[in-house]
């Protein structure tokens, strides 16, 4: 059971690279996820919950501690978005566009929260050594990934299609993070991420335009 939640125990080598046990089935569920949020599936949030609690011990692991609060925020926007989307079936609620004044506040609020949280963490190893004995990696840049995808997953939760933009930034980020840290199964995940995100982008509009269409 200790090898199965230690990143540094390889379950398989691909192309010379050990994959953890944790790294695998968190990516397999990882995927799970995000393919049935792009077809707008409820079980995207029971699945994701079990890709959200391995990554939370993946990221810890490897110093990368926004991403690894981020995991506690994923899993009680999971539990939410599970209950949401369920009342939603029951009132046929439609998928939305944010408004331009929204657009504006998110990406101003996104701003301010990365350099004030990114300097928070950048100083986690000397504030709190004996949990976080290294140094966080790339305080900034994981801090935006960590604030960027809590508004991307809200804007999911709610079924707006703007989440879908916003994942597609926030995967490409983390596709040079996570190989940048060595943990490239985690990586691929995200480039398979990426083009999910654009999937989802292209089939919640297709889908916006029919309950559009059935509306007149």
């Amino acid at each position: 059971m200790y090898e199965f939640f230690n990143v540094g125990h390889t379950m398989f080598s691909l192309l010379g690279y050990p994959v953890s046990y944790m790294e695998f089935v968190g990516t397999v569920f990882g995927i799970a996820g995000v393919w049935l949020a792009a077809k707008a599936n409820i079980l995207t949030w029971p699945v994701g919950l079990v890709n959200i609690i391995l990554f939370f011990l993946i990221f810890y692991q490897v110093q990368l501690y926004s991403d690894m609060f981020l995991q506690i925020y994923f899993f009680l926007i999971s539990l939410y978005g599970w209950f949401f989307w369920d009342k939603e079936l029951h009132q046929k609620e439609p998928i939305k566009f944010l408004s331009n004044t929204w657009k504006i506040y998110l990406a101003v609020l996104c701003t301010v929260l990365t350099f004030t949280f990114g300097y928070v963490i950048s100083q986690l190893h000397n504030w709190f050594p004996i949990a976080f004995p290294k140094q966080a990696a790339y305080p900034y840049w994981d801090t935006f990934v960590a604030i960027a995808s809590i508004i991307a997953n809200t804007l999911l939760a709610r079924r707006i299609i703007e989440n879908w933009i916003i994942w597609i930034v926030v995967d490409v980020i983390c596709i040079y993070l996570y190989f940048s840290k060595g943990i490239a199964f985690v990586a691929l995940e995200f480039i398979v991420f990426l083009g999910l995100a654009c999937y989802g982008a292209y089939h919640w509009h297709k889908l916006y335009l029919k309950q559009k269409k059935i509306a007149y």
